[in-house]
């Protein structure tokens, strides 16, 4: 057992009794858990963590004048995170500060100097947890790195756990977990072993956003298994075409998903405990709160595997089980593409070619998400000379960087949106806009303004067809006068599986399906299809192409737009006057052999 701990400095008072000492009291001072309660050192009074920034010129007083101005408006909210949320400070120099402030050191811990002896007082989950590290055992006392120095309560837990006198030492939660992650990453399923056993910890690098050069993973963490894994992850998903990277903790389940080709396929099942190492490393490769597990976060990873660029966006997602990760694989590769190479067919390739190049108006692309609006957009404006125009993009977020454009990134937190972004520049002297979406009625008027002022504007919507762009314009708030005079052209489209070349075979369809085909237009009784084979991974599809619905505005499609007509009516005039449907696009392509029936039917409604 062990006795009363001697203080390390002379103890504070006792305070007085606001009542006289009774029989319970006398039994409460008796209990050892009390006697024995944590109590700080007594300390000088110190500046401010703020006042200590700005002495160290690590914030300048605009920034301090603009944080106290925050702070006014959200009692409650400390200024050092203000100074946080406002990237003012980094998240070090903010601790650093109110280390001093608190009369403690602090340090940036490493996995070299971590005792084991010390590390092991604690179970991992717990460090994990409460954000606490144990550092080092000196003369008895526990050396405690802790990421939020100001929780005596957990200080005093920490001491009766491990028994020992407890010494703080600041660190930051990045600093912390990155030393967990190391010191724990050290066994693996043999399964994993087995997948990663030829993955090499230069296959995948991260590139710095505020530097050229590239820095190897290595640098952000030791050669683990766990680095190794995601590596293999992010590298399998590019190799496999993947979009998309989905990991998913289930209850004592972990699962990872690639979408490829617009569908998603279960690719491997690691080990249940290396769900939160996996989540930890993508956090630290994407510089987020690696501490914050309650709320959603949104990062970005920039890596070089084998030579090739590649931008991830992450994207985390607290759920029952843990938190969800999915991860978008931005490739220029797969955005850089010829709008011939799109699956346009040859009259409304031509039509489509003749638009971009018009002077002035609107040009919307419309469709659901994935449907590759922004393939088609990004394809149009590299038809266009960049040196004889000036092309500008306003994008949330921007996905791909191009050459002959100035992109502009919104930022809604500061008044940055999507209009404040268009009214600026339309001061630009453009040529050419690209909006990233009309969504709501300032920027849809400002748009509609400067298509009629002389500029062509590019955008799109989410509507099912064509026609319904229209009335969902009206609905936004944009008057059918403007929008007659405005539009150009409406472009819909979806994007469907290509059978496999490697595998396409001629089949015999059902009696039922016979009929639908003769309904449809077909003249032959038989049908295409992919029979399943390696490459396509017993598919039957490998890549996609785009099927669409294109309407270009005539005289009397105007008239009928300025009487305000109804989604129903209108559609009708526009398949009178000969619109090719979205399905109707995709039979074609049936018939070529290009794509399936299922497919069609898979992505187009009945009416389109």
């Amino acid at each position: 057992m062990f006795g009363r701990k001697t203080p390390t400095a002379v103890e504070p008072p006792p305070k007085p009794r606001s009542h006289a000492p009774t029989e319970d009291d006398d039994s409460l001072c008796d209990l050892p858990e009390l006697e024995q309660l944590w109590s700080p050192e007594p300390q000088t009074a110190r500046t401010s963590v703020e006042s200590l920034l700005l002495e160290r010129n690590q914030i300048s007083e605009e920034q301090l004048a603009q944080a106290r101005s925050v702070q006014a408006q959200t009692p409650g909210k400390a200024i050092s995170q203000i100074l946080l949320t406002m990237n003012a400070a980094t998240e070090a120099q903010v601790l650093s500060a109110l280390a001093e402030t608190m009369g403690l050191p602090f340090e940036v811990p490493e996995k070299a100097k971590v005792e084991q002896a010390a590390f092991e007082l604690l179970p991992v989950d717990y460090i994990r947890k409460h954000q606490v590290l144990p550092l080092r055992i000196e003369a008895k006392a526990l050396f405690l790195g802790m990421a939020e120095p100001t929780n005596v309560f957990l200080l005093d837990e920490i001491r009766r756990k491990t028994r020992r006198e407890i010494r703080q030492v600041v660190v930051t939660p990045g600093d912390l977990n990155r030393v967990v992650e190391q010191l724990t990453s050290g066994t693996t399923d043999l399964k994993v072993d087995e997948i990663i056993k030829d993955m090499a910890d230069d296959d995948v690098q991260l590139v710095k956003e505020d530097k050229d050069d590239v820095t190897d993973l290595e640098k952000l963490g030791s050669e683990s298994p766990v680095i190794r894994f995601v590596n293999y992850l992010i590298f399998d998903a590019l190799k496999q075409g993947a979009s998309d990277i989905h990991i998913e903790p289930k209850e004592k389940a972990l699962k990872v998903r690639y979408r490829i080709d617009g569908v998603l396929f279960e690719a491997m099942n690691p080990p249940y405990a290396m769900h939160p190492a996996i989540v930890s490393r993508l956090k630290i490769m994407s510089n987020l709160d690696i501490s914050e597990r309650r709320l959603p976060q949104d990062g970005r990873i920039r890596a070089v595997i084998h030579n090739r660029k590649i931008d991830l966006r992450l994207s985390t997602l607290p759920t029952v089980a843990g938190e969800k990760v999915v991860m978008r694989i931005l490739d220029n590769r797969s955005i850089n593409v010829q709008l011939e190479d799109l699956g346009f067919s040859e009259d409304a390739l031509t039509i489509w070619k003749r638009q971009i190049d018009e002077p002035h108006g609107i040009l919307l692309v419309t469709g659901p998400t994935g449907s590759g609006k922004t393939t088609t957009l990004y394809s149009s404006l590299r038809q266009m000379d960049g040196n004889k125009l000036n092309i500008a993009t306003v994008e949330d977020p921007i996905e791909y960087h191009l050459t002959q454009a100035n992109q502009v990134q919104v930022h809604e937190k500061i008044g940055m949106s999507f209009s404040a972004a268009l009214r600026s520049l339309l001061r630009q002297d453009p040529d050419v806009i690209m909006l990233g979406e009309i969504r709501d009625p300032e920027t849809a008027n400002i748009a509609v303004q400067a298509s009629l002022t002389g500029h062509l504007v590019l955008s799109t919507l989410h509507t099912n067809d064509a026609p319904a762009s229209i009335t969902r314009l009206i609905n936004i708030g944009v008057e059918p006068y403007l929008i007659s005079s405005a539009v150009n052209a409406i472009l819909a489209q979806r994007l469907v599986r290509k059978t496999c070349s490697h595998c396409k075979e001629e089949y015999e369809p059902s009696d039922e399906m016979k009929q639908y085909l003769m309904l449809q237009g077909f003249g032959s009784q038989k049908a295409v299809r992919g029979k399943g084979c390696d490459r396509c991974r017993k598919t039957g599809y490998s890549g996609r192409l785009g099927i669409y619905e294109l309407l270009v505005m005539d005289d009397n499609l105007r008239d009928l737009v300025t009487a305000n007509p109804d989604v129903t009516n209108l559609r009708k005039v526009c398949r009178e006057r000969g619109l090719v449907s979205l399905r109707e696009d995709g039979f074609d392509k049936v018939q070529k052999g290009l794509t399936t029936v299922d497919e069609i039917l898979r992505v187009t409604e009945s009416g389109l």
